[in-house]
C-alpha cells in the first residue's frame, strides 16, 4: 500500500477487474439537429377571410411519436396541427411535421423514453413554435404564438392512466 508521499506507478494501479481499454461508458443524450419534415399552409378563403369580423375559433393538436434509427441514434418527430375556423368557414390551416435527431449512448430504456417524448420534446418545441407562428403570418394573419407547454408533466399523466388502464385491465381478466 503506497503511503503519503510515495510516487504511484501504473504498475501500482488495482487491474484486477475489468477496465473499458479508454471507451466511454458514461450516458451520454445530446441534440444532433432538428429540421422540418412537412410544412403545410392552406389559406382556402382568401381573401374573404381577411374581411370576417367574427373572432375566430382556434384549435391546436400535437402528437409526439419517436423512433430508433440506429444504435445511437434516434428521431423525435412533433406533429402540430393549427386550425382558425369561424361560422364562415376555415381561415387557415397549418400543419407542421418537425423532426429532431438526438444521439444516446449508454443510456438504459427507462432513460431513453422519458427524454424522447418529454426533455427532448420540451428542447426543440420553441423552434416547432416559431414556424408555426412565421407560417400564419406569412399567410396574412396575426402570427399565432402558442403557449408553453409542460412536455414532462404530459408525459407523467400520460404514464400514469396507461399504468391504470393496465391495472384496471389486470383487474378485469381476474374477476
Amino acid at each position: 500500500m503506497a503511503e503519503e508521499g510515495d510516487i504511484i506507478t501504473p504498475l501500482d494501479l488495482d487491474t484486477s477487474g475489468p477496465v473499458p481499454n479508454g471507451e466511454d461508458t458514461s450516458p451520454a443524450i445530446g441534440l444532433i439537429s432538428q429540421y422540418i419534415k412537412d410544412l403545410s399552409v392552406e389559406n382556402p378563403n382568401a381573401p374573404d377571410s381577411y374581411q370576417w369580423a367574427e373572432a375566430p375559433e382556434v384549435s391546436i393538436d400535437f402528437n409526439i411519436g419517436a423512433r430508433p434509427l440506429g444504435p445511437d441514434v434516434h428521431e423525435i418527430e412533433m406533429k402540430i396541427t393549427a386550425t382558425s375556423k369561424t361560422s364562415q368557414g376555415t381561415q387557415y390551416a397549418v400543419e407542421l411535421l418537425y423532426g429532431a435527431l438526438i444521439g444516446m449512448r449508454n443510456v438504459t430504456d427507462e432513460q431513453a423514453h422519458p427524454f424522447l417524448f418529454a426533455e427532448g420534446p420540451r428542447l426543440v418545441f420553441p423552434f416547432a413554435r416559431r414556424i408555426i407562428a412565421d407560417a400564419v403570418r406569412d399567410a396574412g394573419y396575426p402570427p399565432l404564438l402558442l403557449e408553453p407547454i409542460d412536455f414532462n408533466g404530459l408525459y407523467l399523466q400520460q404514464l400514469q392512466a396507461r399504468q391504470a388502464e393496465e391495472l384496471a385491465a389486470g383487474t378485469a381478466g381476474q374477476a
